[in-house]
């Protein structure tokens, strides 16, 4: 899953985003209220973490205006200011938790955890598609009951396909998903991908998962 981090204290967003990292997140980072909105705004997030006390625009601005967008994504309030009127002024503004600062970090990995398992709408976090079982809090994929030898992008794009399967996903969101902003993209190293995790899901070609729209995109056909 993808996070967006916008947080102007250097060290904690490097340090938060190196950890979030190494639970297997994408994280994006922004420096400012004017980056970080540009990026909400232009690229999939999942979910966003947004400190308040930013400069060019406050993180109280940033989410009215994603919510005056119509964008729904969960925010975690990152906050120095301890008094409840500020906490309330948070959750007014659009947020839908807020943690205040310092913190340790295994508490903002489970409000992180807790608000993606809400926005999924899920009772749980495994998902069964035919012979294909995903635990997203996990992070492992098992077809016909056995682990899947997936690599990092492998999964990122199986989670993003299944998680949107009441649609087709162009190559560009999908690209927009995996790579950050500012990196090259490879059309043929998408394809290579999605090519690759097809086989791994039906070593027979017999269950067609992941069906190419020509010039519109992917779409995960289980389920």
């Amino acid at each position: 899953m993808r996070l967006l981090l916008i947080e102007d204290d250097a060290a904690l967003r490097l340090g938060l985003a190196r950890r979030l990292e190494a639970d297997g997140y994408r994280v994006d980072q922004a420096a400012d209220g004017e980056d970080g909105l540009f990026q909400a705004r232009e690229y999939p997030v999942d979910l966003a973490i947004v400190d308040l006390g930013l400069p060019k625009l406050s993180g109280l601005t940033v989410i009215q205006r994603l919510r005056s967008d119509g964008r729904t994504i969960p925010i975690l309030v990152l906050t120095a200011r301890g008094s409840w009127q500020d906490k309330v002024v948070g959750l007014e503004a659009g947020a839908d938790d807020y943690l205040v600062k310092p913190f340790e970090y295994p508490e903002l990995a489970a409000r992180v955890k807790a608000l993606l398992r809400r926005s999924l709408k899920a009772a749980t976090d495994v998902l069964t598609l035919g012979p294909v079982t995903i635990d997203l809090s996990a992070q492992i994929a098992r077809l016909d009951g056995a682990v899947m030898d997936l690599t990092a992008y492998e999964y990122r794009v199986l989670e993003y396909l299944v998680r949107e399967r009441t649609r087709v996903v162009s190559k560009q969101e999908l690209s927009d998903y995996l790579y950050p902003h500012d990196e090259d993209r490879d059309s043929n190293v998408l394809e290579v991908l999605v090519g690759r995790l097809r086989r791994k899901l039906d070593p027979d070609g017999t269950l067609i998962p992941i069906e190419t729209l020509r010039g519109r995109g992917y779409r995960f056909t289980l389920g």
